[in-house]
Protein backbone atom coordinates (compact mmCIF):
# COMPACT_ATOMS: atom_id res chain seq x y z
CA UNK A 1 0.00 0.00 0.00
CA UNK A 2 1.21 3.49 -0.90
CA UNK A 3 0.46 6.48 1.32
CA UNK A 4 -0.14 10.07 0.17
CA UNK A 5 -1.23 13.34 1.69
CA UNK A 6 -4.22 13.40 -0.67
CA UNK A 7 -5.80 11.28 -3.37
CA UNK A 8 -7.70 12.99 -6.19
CA UNK A 9 -10.09 10.88 -8.25
CA UNK A 10 -10.65 12.39 -11.68
CA UNK A 11 -8.00 13.92 -13.96
CA UNK A 12 -10.18 16.51 -15.64
CA UNK A 13 -10.07 20.28 -15.28
CA UNK A 14 -10.89 20.41 -11.57
CA UNK A 15 -8.87 17.35 -10.58
CA UNK A 16 -5.71 18.37 -12.44
CA UNK A 17 -5.81 21.91 -11.11
CA UNK A 18 -6.49 20.84 -7.53
CA UNK A 19 -3.62 18.34 -7.63
CA UNK A 20 -1.27 21.04 -8.90
CA UNK A 21 -2.30 23.57 -6.25
CA UNK A 22 -1.79 21.00 -3.49
CA UNK A 23 1.55 19.80 -4.86
CA UNK A 24 2.90 23.34 -5.02
CA UNK A 25 2.08 23.65 -1.32
CA UNK A 26 4.34 20.66 -0.62
CA UNK A 27 1.79 17.82 -0.53
CA UNK A 28 2.20 14.40 -2.06
CA UNK A 29 -0.80 13.74 -4.30
CA UNK A 30 -2.04 10.69 -6.18
CA UNK A 31 -4.20 11.55 -9.18
CA UNK A 32 -6.33 8.65 -10.49
CA UNK A 33 -8.46 8.43 -13.62
CA UNK A 34 -10.13 5.50 -15.37
CA UNK A 35 -9.33 7.00 -18.79
CA UNK A 36 -6.01 6.69 -20.59
CA UNK A 37 -6.29 10.34 -21.74
CA UNK A 38 -6.07 13.44 -19.61
CA UNK A 39 -8.86 15.99 -19.54
CA UNK A 40 -10.85 14.97 -22.61
CA UNK A 41 -13.54 17.54 -21.83
CA UNK A 42 -10.93 20.31 -22.01
CA UNK A 43 -9.61 18.87 -25.26
CA UNK A 44 -12.96 18.95 -27.07
CA UNK A 45 -14.31 22.17 -25.57
CA UNK A 46 -14.71 25.39 -27.52
CA UNK A 47 -14.29 23.64 -30.85
CA UNK A 48 -10.90 22.36 -29.69
CA UNK A 49 -9.70 25.75 -28.42
CA UNK A 50 -11.14 25.64 -24.87
CA UNK A 51 -13.28 28.54 -23.69
CA UNK A 52 -11.32 28.52 -20.43
CA UNK A 53 -13.00 31.39 -18.55
CA UNK A 54 -15.18 34.48 -18.92
CA UNK A 55 -14.15 38.06 -18.06
CA UNK A 56 -17.75 39.07 -17.32
CA UNK A 57 -18.15 36.78 -14.33
CA UNK A 58 -19.08 38.78 -11.25
CA UNK A 59 -18.25 36.72 -8.12
CA UNK A 60 -20.21 39.15 -5.95
CA UNK A 61 -23.41 38.05 -7.68
CA UNK A 62 -22.82 34.49 -8.87
CA UNK A 63 -26.53 33.79 -9.20
CA UNK A 64 -26.35 35.83 -12.41
CA UNK A 65 -24.22 33.16 -14.03
CA UNK A 66 -24.83 29.95 -12.04
CA UNK A 67 -27.76 27.80 -11.05
CA UNK A 68 -28.31 25.17 -8.38
CA UNK A 69 -30.40 24.73 -5.28
CA UNK A 70 -28.21 27.43 -3.72
CA UNK A 71 -26.62 29.60 -6.42
CA UNK A 72 -24.86 31.67 -3.74
CA UNK A 73 -22.80 28.65 -2.64
CA UNK A 74 -20.19 29.28 -5.34
CA UNK A 75 -19.60 32.91 -4.31
CA UNK A 76 -16.80 32.22 -1.82
CA UNK A 77 -14.64 30.12 -4.13
CA UNK A 78 -15.23 32.36 -7.16
CA UNK A 79 -14.37 35.49 -5.17
CA UNK A 80 -11.09 34.00 -3.97
CA UNK A 81 -10.00 32.63 -7.37
CA UNK A 82 -11.22 34.89 -10.13
CA UNK A 83 -11.05 34.83 -13.93
CA UNK A 84 -8.22 37.34 -13.61
CA UNK A 85 -6.24 34.85 -11.52
CA UNK A 86 -6.57 32.12 -14.12
CA UNK A 87 -5.83 34.52 -16.98
CA UNK A 88 -2.61 35.49 -15.22
CA UNK A 89 -1.67 31.80 -14.95
CA UNK A 90 -2.32 31.37 -18.68
CA UNK A 91 -0.12 34.38 -19.40
CA UNK A 92 2.70 33.08 -17.20
CA UNK A 93 2.72 29.92 -19.29
CA UNK A 94 2.89 31.96 -22.49
CA UNK A 95 -0.37 30.67 -23.92
CA UNK A 96 -1.71 32.98 -26.64
CA UNK A 97 -5.43 33.60 -26.28
CA UNK A 98 -8.20 35.88 -27.46
CA UNK A 99 -11.59 37.17 -26.41
CA UNK A 100 -14.67 36.48 -28.48
CA UNK A 101 -17.97 38.08 -27.56
CA UNK A 102 -19.47 38.47 -24.09
CA UNK A 103 -16.17 38.01 -22.27
CA UNK A 104 -15.41 34.51 -23.56
CA UNK A 105 -11.68 33.66 -23.66
CA UNK A 106 -10.24 30.99 -25.97
CA UNK A 107 -6.79 29.61 -26.76
CA UNK A 108 -5.39 30.86 -30.07
CA UNK A 109 -3.87 27.50 -30.92
CA UNK A 110 -5.42 24.54 -29.13
CA UNK A 111 -7.04 23.38 -25.93
CA UNK A 112 -3.97 21.17 -25.59
CA UNK A 113 -2.13 24.27 -24.34
CA UNK A 114 -4.36 24.38 -21.24
CA UNK A 115 -3.86 20.67 -20.58
CA UNK A 116 -0.08 21.00 -20.86
CA UNK A 117 -0.20 23.99 -18.51
CA UNK A 118 -2.13 22.01 -15.88
CA UNK A 119 0.29 19.10 -16.19
CA UNK A 120 3.21 21.50 -15.74
CA UNK A 121 1.54 22.93 -12.62
CA UNK A 122 1.38 19.39 -11.23
CA UNK A 123 5.16 19.24 -11.29
CA UNK A 124 5.27 20.69 -7.81
CA UNK A 125 7.10 23.78 -6.69
CA UNK A 126 9.69 25.04 -4.26
CA UNK A 127 7.84 23.30 -1.42
CA UNK A 128 8.79 19.93 -2.86
CA UNK A 129 5.36 18.44 -3.45
CA UNK A 130 4.60 16.05 -6.26
CA UNK A 131 1.74 14.48 -8.21
CA UNK A 132 1.81 10.83 -9.18
CA UNK A 133 -0.66 9.91 -11.94
CA UNK A 134 -2.34 6.53 -12.29
CA UNK A 135 -4.08 6.64 -15.66
CA UNK A 136 -6.37 4.11 -17.23
CA UNK A 137 -6.74 2.94 -13.66
CA UNK A 138 -10.18 2.01 -12.38
CA UNK A 139 -11.18 2.56 -8.76
CA UNK A 140 -12.76 -0.64 -7.45
CA UNK A 141 -13.69 0.48 -3.95
CA UNK A 142 -13.22 3.27 -1.43
CA UNK A 143 -13.16 2.64 2.33
CA UNK A 144 -12.76 4.93 5.31
CA UNK A 145 -11.25 4.21 8.71
CA UNK A 146 -9.38 6.06 11.42
CA UNK A 147 -6.29 5.74 9.22
CA UNK A 148 -7.95 7.67 6.40
CA UNK A 149 -9.30 6.75 2.97
CA UNK A 150 -8.20 3.51 1.39
CA UNK A 151 -8.68 3.31 -2.37
CA UNK A 152 -8.60 -0.07 -4.10
CA UNK A 153 -7.54 0.35 -7.73
CA UNK A 154 -6.24 -1.58 -10.73
CA UNK A 155 -2.77 -0.50 -9.62
CA UNK A 156 -3.24 -1.74 -6.07
CA UNK A 157 -4.09 -0.04 -2.78
CA UNK A 158 -3.46 3.61 -1.96
CA UNK A 159 -4.24 5.51 1.22
CA UNK A 160 -4.53 9.14 2.25
CA UNK A 161 -6.10 11.14 5.05
CA UNK A 162 -7.87 13.25 2.40
CA UNK A 163 -9.84 12.22 -0.67
CA UNK A 164 -10.93 14.63 -3.41
CA UNK A 165 -13.73 13.60 -5.78
CA UNK A 166 -13.33 15.42 -9.10
CA UNK A 167 -14.99 12.83 -11.31
CA UNK A 168 -17.27 15.13 -13.29
CA UNK A 169 -20.80 13.94 -13.87
CA UNK A 170 -22.95 12.36 -16.58
CA UNK A 171 -22.49 14.61 -19.60
CA UNK A 172 -20.82 13.17 -22.71
CA UNK A 173 -20.49 9.47 -21.80
CA UNK A 174 -18.48 8.75 -24.97
CA UNK A 175 -15.49 10.47 -23.35
CA UNK A 176 -15.87 8.53 -20.13
CA UNK A 177 -18.52 10.33 -18.08
CA UNK A 178 -20.07 8.15 -15.34
CA UNK A 179 -22.06 8.47 -12.13
CA UNK A 180 -19.10 7.33 -10.02
CA UNK A 181 -18.88 10.59 -8.09
CA UNK A 182 -22.56 10.45 -7.25
CA UNK A 183 -22.19 6.88 -6.00
CA UNK A 184 -19.32 7.91 -3.74
CA UNK A 185 -21.41 10.77 -2.36
CA UNK A 186 -24.22 8.36 -1.53
CA UNK A 187 -21.79 5.88 0.02
CA UNK A 188 -20.70 8.52 2.51
CA UNK A 189 -24.19 9.80 3.24
CA UNK A 190 -24.23 13.01 1.19
CA UNK A 191 -27.46 14.11 -0.43
CA UNK A 192 -27.87 14.54 -4.20
CA UNK A 193 -29.89 17.01 -6.22
CA UNK A 194 -31.50 14.99 -9.04
CA UNK A 195 -29.17 15.32 -12.06
CA UNK A 196 -30.35 16.20 -15.56
CA UNK A 197 -28.69 17.28 -18.82
CA UNK A 198 -27.74 20.96 -19.10
CA UNK A 199 -26.52 23.17 -21.96
CA UNK A 200 -28.15 20.69 -24.32
CA UNK A 201 -30.13 20.88 -27.60
CA UNK A 202 -33.91 20.49 -27.25
CA UNK A 203 -36.05 18.19 -29.40
CA UNK A 204 -39.58 18.55 -30.80
CA UNK A 205 -42.19 16.54 -32.65
CA UNK A 206 -45.90 16.61 -33.52
CA UNK A 207 -47.98 18.63 -35.96
CA UNK A 208 -46.89 21.97 -34.52
CA UNK A 209 -43.28 21.23 -35.38
CA UNK A 210 -43.91 19.88 -38.89
CA UNK A 211 -43.58 23.23 -40.74
CA UNK A 212 -40.12 23.75 -39.21
CA UNK A 213 -38.72 20.23 -39.50
CA UNK A 214 -36.96 21.00 -42.77
CA UNK A 215 -35.07 24.08 -41.58
CA UNK A 216 -31.96 22.27 -40.31
CA UNK A 217 -28.89 24.49 -40.55
CA UNK A 218 -30.77 27.78 -40.40
CA UNK A 219 -29.57 30.19 -37.70
CA UNK A 220 -30.71 33.60 -36.46
CA UNK A 221 -30.51 35.78 -33.32
CA UNK A 222 -33.50 35.37 -30.98
CA UNK A 223 -34.68 36.07 -27.48
CA UNK A 224 -35.67 32.83 -25.75
CA UNK A 225 -37.31 32.50 -22.34
CA UNK A 226 -38.90 29.99 -20.00
CA UNK A 227 -40.52 29.94 -16.58
CA UNK A 228 -42.98 32.43 -15.12
CA UNK A 229 -43.01 35.41 -12.79
CA UNK A 230 -39.77 36.00 -10.89
CA UNK A 231 -38.52 32.60 -12.07
CA UNK A 232 -38.69 33.61 -15.72
CA UNK A 233 -35.30 33.51 -17.41
CA UNK A 234 -34.37 34.83 -20.86
CA UNK A 235 -31.32 34.94 -23.12
CA UNK A 236 -30.56 36.96 -26.24
CA UNK A 237 -28.39 34.64 -28.33
CA UNK A 238 -28.29 32.79 -31.66
CA UNK A 239 -30.68 29.91 -32.35
CA UNK A 240 -29.94 27.00 -34.69
CA UNK A 241 -32.51 24.67 -36.28
CA UNK A 242 -31.42 21.02 -36.31
CA UNK A 243 -32.86 17.84 -37.81
CA UNK A 244 -34.44 16.98 -34.45
CA UNK A 245 -35.22 20.37 -32.95
CA UNK A 246 -33.40 23.49 -31.80
CA UNK A 247 -29.84 24.20 -30.69
CA UNK A 248 -27.37 27.08 -30.73
CA UNK A 249 -26.28 29.22 -27.77
CA UNK A 250 -29.83 30.49 -27.06
CA UNK A 251 -31.23 26.99 -26.64
CA UNK A 252 -28.22 25.61 -24.79
CA UNK A 253 -28.51 28.45 -22.28
CA UNK A 254 -32.24 28.11 -21.72
CA UNK A 255 -32.06 24.29 -21.52
CA UNK A 256 -30.45 24.49 -18.08
CA UNK A 257 -33.52 26.36 -16.80
CA UNK A 258 -36.17 24.48 -18.80
CA UNK A 259 -38.31 21.99 -16.89
CA UNK A 260 -39.70 18.92 -18.66
CA UNK A 261 -43.28 19.39 -19.88
CA UNK A 262 -43.14 23.20 -19.82
CA UNK A 263 -42.95 25.51 -22.87
CA UNK A 264 -40.27 27.86 -24.05
CA UNK A 265 -41.04 31.15 -25.80
CA UNK A 266 -38.96 32.42 -28.72
CA UNK A 267 -38.99 35.96 -30.09
CA UNK A 268 -37.78 35.49 -33.66
CA UNK A 269 -37.38 39.23 -34.27
CA UNK A 270 -36.06 40.64 -30.99
CA UNK A 271 -35.99 44.40 -30.70
CA UNK A 272 -38.25 44.77 -33.75
CA UNK A 273 -41.74 46.29 -33.79
CA UNK A 274 -42.91 43.78 -36.36
CA UNK A 275 -46.59 44.68 -36.03
CA UNK A 276 -45.81 48.34 -36.73
CA UNK A 277 -43.51 47.52 -39.65
CA UNK A 278 -46.06 45.22 -41.30
CA UNK A 279 -48.78 47.84 -40.82
CA UNK A 280 -46.49 50.47 -42.33
CA UNK A 281 -45.79 48.23 -45.34
CA UNK A 282 -49.53 47.79 -45.89
CA UNK A 283 -50.22 51.51 -45.58
CA UNK A 284 -47.52 52.23 -48.16
CA UNK A 285 -49.53 50.23 -50.70
CA UNK A 286 -46.85 47.56 -51.15
CA UNK A 287 -47.85 44.81 -53.57
CA UNK A 288 -45.32 42.40 -52.03
CA UNK A 289 -46.68 39.34 -50.32
CA UNK A 290 -46.43 39.28 -46.55
CA UNK A 291 -43.87 36.49 -46.83
CA UNK A 292 -41.62 38.77 -48.91
CA UNK A 293 -41.99 41.60 -46.42
CA UNK A 294 -40.98 39.22 -43.61
CA UNK A 295 -37.67 38.40 -45.30
CA UNK A 296 -36.44 41.88 -44.35
CA UNK A 297 -36.36 40.73 -40.70
CA UNK A 298 -35.83 36.94 -40.86
CA UNK A 299 -34.39 34.29 -43.22
CA UNK A 300 -36.63 33.57 -46.20
CA UNK A 301 -36.96 29.86 -45.37
CA UNK A 302 -38.29 30.71 -41.94
CA UNK A 303 -40.65 33.33 -43.36
CA UNK A 304 -42.03 30.71 -45.76
CA UNK A 305 -42.60 28.28 -42.89
CA UNK A 306 -44.53 30.91 -40.95
CA UNK A 307 -46.85 31.96 -43.78
CA UNK A 308 -47.20 28.76 -45.86
CA UNK A 309 -50.49 27.64 -44.32
CA UNK A 310 -52.18 31.03 -44.00
CA UNK A 311 -54.08 32.04 -47.18
CA UNK A 312 -54.41 35.61 -45.92
CA UNK A 313 -50.65 35.95 -46.15
CA UNK A 314 -50.35 34.58 -49.68
CA UNK A 315 -51.69 37.74 -51.30
CA UNK A 316 -50.18 41.24 -51.52
CA UNK A 317 -49.75 42.72 -48.07
CA UNK A 318 -51.93 45.68 -49.03
CA UNK A 319 -54.83 43.18 -49.29
CA UNK A 320 -54.03 41.24 -46.11
CA UNK A 321 -56.47 41.77 -43.22
CA UNK A 322 -55.10 43.87 -40.36
CA UNK A 323 -56.06 41.07 -37.96
CA UNK A 324 -53.97 38.52 -39.89
CA UNK A 325 -50.92 40.80 -39.88
CA UNK A 326 -51.29 41.58 -36.18
CA UNK A 327 -51.67 37.89 -35.35
CA UNK A 328 -48.60 37.03 -37.43
CA UNK A 329 -46.49 39.62 -35.62
CA UNK A 330 -47.63 38.36 -32.22
CA UNK A 331 -46.88 34.74 -33.07
CA UNK A 332 -43.41 35.59 -34.35
CA UNK A 333 -42.66 37.70 -31.27
CA UNK A 334 -43.86 34.94 -28.94
CA UNK A 335 -43.49 31.57 -30.62
CA UNK A 336 -44.42 29.27 -27.79
CA UNK A 337 -43.57 25.59 -28.12
CA UNK A 338 -43.03 22.69 -25.75
CA UNK A 339 -40.00 20.42 -26.26
CA UNK A 340 -40.65 16.70 -26.06
CA UNK A 341 -37.21 16.28 -24.49
CA UNK A 342 -33.55 16.98 -25.11
CA UNK A 343 -30.62 15.30 -26.81
CA UNK A 344 -29.67 13.97 -23.37
CA UNK A 345 -26.29 13.48 -21.77
CA UNK A 346 -24.67 12.43 -25.06
CA UNK A 347 -24.92 16.05 -26.28
CA UNK A 348 -25.12 17.89 -22.96
CA UNK A 349 -22.11 20.05 -22.16
CA UNK A 350 -22.78 19.86 -18.43
CA UNK A 351 -24.89 18.08 -15.81
CA UNK A 352 -27.34 20.17 -13.79
CA UNK A 353 -27.69 18.94 -10.19
CA UNK A 354 -25.25 16.77 -8.27
CA UNK A 355 -23.84 16.71 -4.75
CA UNK A 356 -26.07 18.87 -2.56
CA UNK A 357 -24.20 22.01 -1.53
CA UNK A 358 -25.91 21.93 1.88
CA UNK A 359 -23.57 19.05 2.69
CA UNK A 360 -20.37 20.89 1.66
CA UNK A 361 -18.34 23.78 3.01
CA UNK A 362 -18.36 26.67 0.56
CA UNK A 363 -14.91 27.67 1.88
CA UNK A 364 -13.13 24.35 1.31
CA UNK A 365 -15.51 22.00 -0.59
CA UNK A 366 -15.15 19.50 2.29
CA UNK A 367 -18.12 17.34 3.30
CA UNK A 368 -19.55 18.72 6.52
CA UNK A 369 -20.25 15.32 8.11
CA UNK A 370 -17.33 13.40 6.56
CA UNK A 371 -13.96 14.99 7.42
CA UNK A 372 -11.28 14.68 4.76
CA UNK A 373 -13.74 14.09 1.88
CA UNK A 374 -13.99 16.84 -0.75
CA UNK A 375 -16.10 17.31 -3.90
CA UNK A 376 -15.15 19.80 -6.63
CA UNK A 377 -16.14 20.74 -10.16
CA UNK A 378 -19.11 19.41 -12.10
CA UNK A 379 -19.98 16.69 -9.60
CA UNK A 380 -21.29 19.46 -7.31
CA UNK A 381 -24.73 21.06 -7.74
CA UNK A 382 -23.28 24.21 -9.33
CA UNK A 383 -23.89 24.80 -13.04
CA UNK A 384 -22.73 27.82 -15.00
CA UNK A 385 -23.90 29.48 -18.16
CA UNK A 386 -22.41 28.71 -21.54
CA UNK A 387 -19.25 30.69 -22.24
CA UNK A 388 -16.44 29.63 -19.89
CA UNK A 389 -18.34 29.86 -16.59
CA UNK A 390 -18.22 26.14 -15.87
CA UNK A 391 -14.46 26.01 -16.37
CA UNK A 392 -14.08 28.95 -14.00
CA UNK A 393 -16.09 27.00 -11.40
CA UNK A 394 -13.72 24.06 -11.94
CA UNK A 395 -10.67 26.29 -11.34
CA UNK A 396 -12.19 28.11 -8.36
CA UNK A 397 -13.53 25.05 -6.53
CA UNK A 398 -10.28 23.18 -7.19
CA UNK A 399 -8.23 26.08 -5.87
CA UNK A 400 -10.35 26.35 -2.71
CA UNK A 401 -9.91 22.64 -2.09
CA UNK A 402 -6.21 22.56 -2.99
CA UNK A 403 -5.53 25.36 -0.52
CA UNK A 404 -7.49 23.55 2.22
CA UNK A 405 -5.70 20.19 1.88
CA UNK A 406 -3.06 19.58 4.54
CA UNK A 407 0.06 17.40 4.86
CA UNK A 408 -0.67 14.04 6.48
CA UNK A 409 0.69 15.01 9.87
CA UNK A 410 -1.77 17.91 10.02
CA UNK A 411 -4.72 16.45 8.11
CA UNK A 412 -7.96 15.90 9.98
Amino acid sequence: MQDFDAIVIGAGAAGLFCAGVAAQRGLSVLLIDHSAKLAEKIRISGGGRCNFTNRELDPATPQQHFIGQNPHFCRSALARYTPGDFIELVRRHGIPHHEKHKGQLFCDRSAEDIIEMLVAECGGGASGGSVLRWMACAVKAVRHSDAGYEVDTDNGLARARQLVVATGALSIPKIGATDFGFRLAKQFGLRLVEPRPGLVPLTFDGAGWAPFAGLAGLALPVRVSTGSGKARTAFLEDLLFTHRGLSGPAILQISSYWQEGTPIAVDLAPGTDLAGLLAQAKQSGSRKKAINELTAWMPSRLAEAWSANDPALQRPIVEAPDKALSSLAQRIARWELTPNGSEGYRKAEVTVGGVDTRDLSSQTMEARAQPGLFFIGEVVDVTGWLGGYNFQWAWASAHACGQALQPANRAL
